[in-house]
């Protein structure tokens, strides 16, 4: 009488478990997907691994079987690690794309930039530079993520934006900052990163100034962060490597170049240097590094934007991937920034810390910016488990600032994205869904539609949404209820970029492909 083998308990139960272990992880609500994805990735993984072990070392198999089937697991690990490449990450929430190494890869703009005509650099006279607005900064024309007020009509099919102009563009994620009819932005070109100008409305090159410097992540992939900065006659920006530049507008000439890493000799941040200048009065201030050993870099530097000279260095502490901005709290004009610790506020004079805020995970990157609240609030978001939060700031008798926090919660999750503030309520991306959030009590009134790791920008009573697999979406403003209003199909790739509305021209652009569209109006 021959005896019945026992289930295999083991295999069965490991089953079991990754089966639960996926669906809880599904059913958290407030789970960031970046960390869902790599939990959905890694437990199966785990589970895999563990049934192998058991496999090896369990009697059901004779020990022929079981090194027939580690020579088959080693063969096909050693074959893949021949036949197949990592091709950067599939989305925002950083999980590898496989490719074949015998694939091409998407190519970038990296022929040499040629300007048509050197000596003709100024935008041509054209009337309908008239509905044309100034966009000097990254995030709007004062960094808090609103648009130059125009009335946008709504009905994009009866009145579909006009295509201007679509061409290949250098990988990067700056923006465009626009001004009289130029657009300036950043790319890599091959070995060189450039600061180009285009003419708004054709996309002719005007100008363009490179530099020798390359950074390159596999996650974040290539080309500067930052977007330029126009002040009077003159242009700042900042690359991923710390060059800063001072040019002339109207020609792309350099005045003066700061190599911040190199002159301080630090470290750069894992994504790569991503702030935008900011001009205050007669100082450029950006954003510093990492520590390259035992000390601590400056949080900010200033310089004369006459000759780029150093003018004050201000705090300690690593760098972020948010901007500084300008902004009056308890009556004090002050530089806000949020770092690697947490928001901070300078004078801008003198850099002088006026508030520490110690805030989130500083293992975590932040990308978002402050935003300034009536009632000397700010509002506080990043991604990866930090949330947001609302500060009431005060003023103290020895003119620094406090900080009083009066709520937090997790129901607005920005990542790349920044939130924009339109009467009592705040819009933004929470985990890539477009939230609208109640500025008095934190409570979220609605969350609705899927863009991951987008950007979005609010134009009165509109929220134009650059999702991240490249569709243009605009939406309302509306706390009453998500609607979705229009769609323009845009891009078709990775985009991370922050879209710009200069007046009716809407300007979008990932690390491939740059368009400029003029929208409809009332």
């Amino acid at each position: 009488m021959t005896s019945r083998r026992s289930l295999p308990w083991f295999p069965i139960l490991i089953v079991v478990l990754t089966a639960i272990a996926l669906v809880a992880v599904g059913m958290r609500e407030e789970m960031e997907r970046n960390f869902k994805g790599w939990l959905m990735s890694a437990i199966p993984l785990l589970a895999s691994i563990l049934l192998f072990l058991w496999f090896l070392i369990t009697p059901r198999f004779s020990w022929k079987t079981r090194l027939i089937g580690l020579f088959l697991v080693i063969a096909t690990g050693v074959a893949a690690k021949q036949l197949v490449r990592v091709d950067g990450v599939i989305d925002g929430r950083g999980l590898p794309r496989f490719a074949w190494r015998w694939s091409t890869k998407a190519q970038p703009a990296t022929a040499p930039l040629k300007v048509d005509d050197p000596n003709t650099t100024a935008p041509k006279d054209d009337p309908r530079l008239a509905s044309a607005a100034d966009v000097p900064q990254f995030f709007g024309p004062n960094r808090d993520g609103l648009a130059p007020e125009i009335k946008l009509a709504t009905d994009w099919t009866a009145t579909p934006p006009k295509e201007l102009w679509r061409q290949p563009i250098g990988p990067a994620w700056s923006a465009y900052a626009v001004v009289g009819g130029r657009a300036i932005t950043q790319e890599q070109r091959g070995e060189d990163e450039a600061v180009t100008c285009y003419e708004l409305l054709t996309g002719r090159l005007l100008w363009a100034h490179v530099d020798k410097a390359h950074f390159s992540q596999w996650q974040g992939g290539e080309g500067p962060r930052g977007t330029p900065m126009v002040d009077k006659d003159r242009v700042y920006t900042f690359g991923a490597t710390g060059i800063l530049n001072c040019l002339d507008l109207a020609t792309g000439k350099p005045h003066w170049q700061r190599r911040i890493l190199d002159e301080n000799k630090l470290a750069n941040i894992e994504w790569g240097l991503s702030a935008s200048p900011l001009v205050v009065n007669d100082l450029v201030i950006v954003s510093s590094g990492r520590p390259n050993g035992d000390a601590q870099p400056p949080l900010l530097l200033a310089f004369k934007i006459a000759d780029g000279t150093d003018a004050w260095r201000s705090g300690e502490g690593e760098a972020s991937y948010s901007s500084p901005m300008l902004a009056t709290l308890a009556g004090k004009q002050v530089i806000l920034y949020q770092g690697a610790r947490g928001l901070t506020a300078h004078d801008p004079a003198t850099g002088s810390i006026l508030l520490t805020h110690p805030w989130g995970d500083e293992k975590w990157p932040r990308a978002s910016q402050p935003v300034v609240v009536p009632g000397d609030r700010v509002f506080l978001s990043a991604g990866y488990g930090m949330g947001c939060c609302m500060l009431q700031i005060k003023a103290e008798a020895d003119g620094k600032l406090t900080a009083t926090e009066l709520w937090a919660s997790l129901k607005m999750k920005t990542q790349f994205n920044s939130t924009a503030l339109k009467d009592n309520h705040l819009y933004g991306l929470d985990d890539g869904r477009l939230t609208c959030l109640d500025l008095a009590t934190g409570d979220r009134l609605w969350k609705e539609g899927r863009f991951a790791s987008g950007q979005t920008l609010l134009a009165g009573d509109l929220v134009i949404v650059q999702s991240e697999p490249g569709p243009v979406h605009l939406c309302a403003a509306d706390p009453a209820g998500f609607k979705e209003l229009g769609k323009l199909a845009a891009l078709d790739a990775k985009t991370w970029n922050h879209p710009v509305l200069a007046g009716r021209y809407l300007l979008v652009r990932n690390d491939r492909e740059a368009v400029c569209y003029e929208l409809p109006v009332k």
